[in-house]
């Protein structure tokens, strides 16, 4: 399985994405899902993946070919005008290959669909969050929906919903997106460490700070820790049920 996030902050976007995919606990294995492509001083843009680890391939290698200056294709991904149109591409992509599996001897479309997360900054227009579905059509993120999540996401919400503040800077958001998938690796097999992550700043319009969480990394490791105490604390501090109450 999968779990990505991307969220909007005041300051910027930030994402993070595990990288354990597997058919089944015999068949575990280790992939990148965040892809970065950037034209310093015009464009960034980060895309985070979940689901059929072949579609997903495949929508990133069209997306890199065609963005490649071919007189007789249309624009690329690196000429999209504005975050939207770069939605628009990557949604229509991921629908043709969603759709060449489907029709290509296979029994069912429903293996080979995929949902992404793109994100980043096109010159003269804002950072944007987009969320897109393996039909081809998309949603964006907004002050009332500030994060977006793709994957196995239900255990990794609830912190999310409680602790978002766009007011948080980089190393704070980095926290809470750490504790959003230390509870969703406790509850989940399908995810697991190592992490990518990527800090985009707004209007830097190139890729900003970016790496990788390996398991056994110490700042995770102090976060795994403390979290689990911090929690144990907080329900031990909670008044016990009246039992004799009628």
């Amino acid at each position: 399985m999968t779990y990505c996030v991307g969220m909007t902050l005041n300051r910027g976007l930030i994402f993070m994405s595990d990288t354990r995919t597997n058919a089944g606990v015999d068949n575990i294995s280790t992939f990148r899902k965040m892809t970065l492509w950037e034209a310093p001083g015009r464009l960034s843009l980060t895309l985070l993946s979940s689901g059929n680890l072949a579609t997903t391939q495949a929508v990133i290698s069209q997306l890199a070919e065609r963005s490649k200056a071919h007189e007789d294709r249309d624009p690329g991904i690196l000429s999209a005008p504005s975050m939207f149109q770069a939605a628009r591409i990557v949604a229509e992509t991921l629908r043709e290959v969603v759709a060449s599996h489907a029709t290509g001897g296979m029994t069912s479309s429903a293996s080979f669909k995929a949902t992404l997360i793109l994100g980043g900054q096109v010159a003269g227009g804002p950072p944007r969050l987009f969320l897109i579905y393996p039909e081809g059509n998309f949603i964006e993120a907004s002050e009332d929906t500030p994060f977006l999540q793709v994957g196995e996401t239900k255990y990794g919400k609830p912190i999310l919903v409680r602790a978002y503040d766009p007011d948080l800077d980089f190393g704070q958001a980095m926290r809470l997106l750490l504790v959003s998938f230390d509870s969703t690796v406790k509850a989940n097999l399908g995810v697991a460490p190592p992490f990518d992550y990527h800090f985009y700043e707004t209007d830097s319009l190139c890729s900003g700070t970016r790496g990788r969480i390996q398991p056994d990394d110490p700042y995770y490791t102090l976060i795994s820790e403390a979290w689990g105490q911090a929690l144990k604390s907080a329900l031990s501090s909670l008044p016990d049920f009246p039992t004799d109450r009628g």
